[in-house]
């Protein structure tokens, strides 16, 4: 997949990839999925979402999805490596692969765990249907306990598969990226077996491992992994379950340890507190506490990503849309409109006067006209956060005075009706002003 690298306003470098395929023009407003997973154009894309958040704050969600995306997508390589090499996952991982097998994964379609069935369902806490896609019963949260997501009872199965990426043979053979931000922190854990080998929420009193001078020191090797470890892996090999481990420490570290550079929110139930292994220490095959952490690598970040998707989808990407569908300015340029709209109405406003005060004729008082319809197109431009000269130029902007071409057509369409919606009622009221000023009758004082 052709890429190009682009840089943040805070300059980290961002990677944004190029559509492989577009399909038919969207006679309607893109979805978070269809954002997250590149197939929307300028200024509903991945790049304009990500500034927008940076402009709000909040854009560490957007890299911990992006950072969760491209660990799922390093462990489907891996799993894809294991397969091309002929060697059986039941032989090399048979932790993972009994749970995958009773409790399900989100990568059962390619790591062959679906083809050693016999038939279509399982014994355990789940089920896999015929399309081997694992279902068990939903939390209050929304979420399933295999990590897949439900909306009110009804599987969105376009939307899933756009998060997990059509794209992750193109990944494989780039290798693994890390998202927006420049370093990732992974680490693993997970919340949703009850015979876990780590807390099962802050301060379960089974394992009282918060303030113990080993944690801190855990704690510690974490923080400066997180920021030091690297985030291109090198595809010249196979992966192995090391880089795996890795990956999920990075995570971790980065945004799921308390106190780290990037912490973000979780309910209690999804947060991950402790972890047993680690990439800079060997396993011991005999340990049955590291094994099953081992084996809950691959899976344990994406309860916390559907959260996150789930989270956005219901707050920011809305706001998103109305700010880069419906209009083109940002809140700065904005404030500037709006301020020289202000003076541009107090100097149409005295010019006016001027010529009622000084018995000025009715033609000459047409001059008003311009500073009127200057004032108030500006003014309402900061209303609308839309700039007419920026639609009939086909741009939008990005950051204050920087702006990009709209490539996306619906969006396209949108600008120009609301574009034509405020013209005519700068000129209504523009109008109105004008036959004010122009046709009282004068008086020279």
């Amino acid at each position: 997949m052709a890429a190009s690298s682009e840089k943040t306003p805070e300059g980290q470098p961002y990677r944004r990839s190029t559509l492989l395929t577009m399909g038919p023009p969207r006679r309607r407003l893109p979805t978070l999925a269809e954002v997250l997973a590149r197939r929307t154009l300028p200024p509903v894309d991945l790049y304009c979402y990500y500034l927008f958040l940076q402009r709000e704050g909040s854009e560490d969600s957007l890299d911990f999805w992006l950072d969760v995306q491209q660990h799922e997508n390093l462990c489907r390589a891996y799993f894809k490596d294991l397969r091309r090499t002929g060697k059986s996952l039941r032989n090399e991982w048979p932790d993972y692969w009994r749970q995958a097998k009773l409790r399900g994964s989100i990568y059962n379609r390619v790591n062959g765990v679906d083809e050693d069935e016999s038939d279509g369902t399982t014994t355990g806490e789940g089920m896999t249907d015929s399309q081997g896609r694992f279902e068990t019963t939903t939390g209050g949260d929304g979420l399933t306990r295999s990590g897949h997501r439900t909306a009110e009872g009804r599987t969105d199965e376009d939307e899933r598969e756009e998060l997990r990426g059509d794209d992750d043979d193109d990944d494989d053979e780039q290798g693994y990226t890390g998202g927006p931000s420049s370093s990732s922190a992974h680490l693993t854990s997970s919340h949703e077996d009850s015979s876990r080998s780590g807390p099962r929420f802050p301060g379960d009193p089974d394992y009282p491992l918060e303030g113990t001078s080993t944690n801190a020191h855990r704690r510690s090797l974490l923080a400066k992994r997180a920021s030091l470890a690297p985030t291109v892996i090198n595809r010249s090999s196979a992966i192995t379950r090391n880089d795996l481990v890795a990956s999920a420490e990075r995570i971790y570290a980065r945004y799921l340890l308390p106190g780290s550079e990037k912490e973000i929110y979780l309910p209690p139930q999804l947060r991950i507190v402790s972890f047993p292994i680690g990439s800079d220490r060997p396993l011991d095959d005999r340990d049955p506490e590291q094994m099953q952490a081992l084996a809950r690598v691959p899976d344990m970040f994406h309860p916390q990503k559907e959260y996150v998707f789930r989270t956005m989808e219901a707050d920011v990407f809305p706001r998103f849309l109305r700010a880069k569908a419906f209009g083109n300015l940002t809140p700065i340029s904005a404030l500037v409109r709006l301020s020289l709209g202000l003076l541009a109405l107090w100097a149409a406003l005295a010019t006016g006067f001027a010529f009622i005060f000084l018995d000025v004729g009715r033609v000459k008082r047409c001059w008003v006209i311009l500073p009127f319809s200057i004032a108030l197109l500006l003014i309402i431009s900061h209303q609308y956060e839309l700039d007419p000269l920026l639609v009939l130029l086909n741009r939008s902007e990005t950051t204050p005075f920087h702006v990009i071409g709209v490539r996306e057509k619906y969006v396209r369409k949108l600008l120009r009706q609301r574009a034509v919606g405020m013209l005519f009622v700068t000129a209504i009221l523009t109008a109105c002003l004008c036959v004010l000023f122009i046709f009282v009758p004068g008086h020279r004082l």
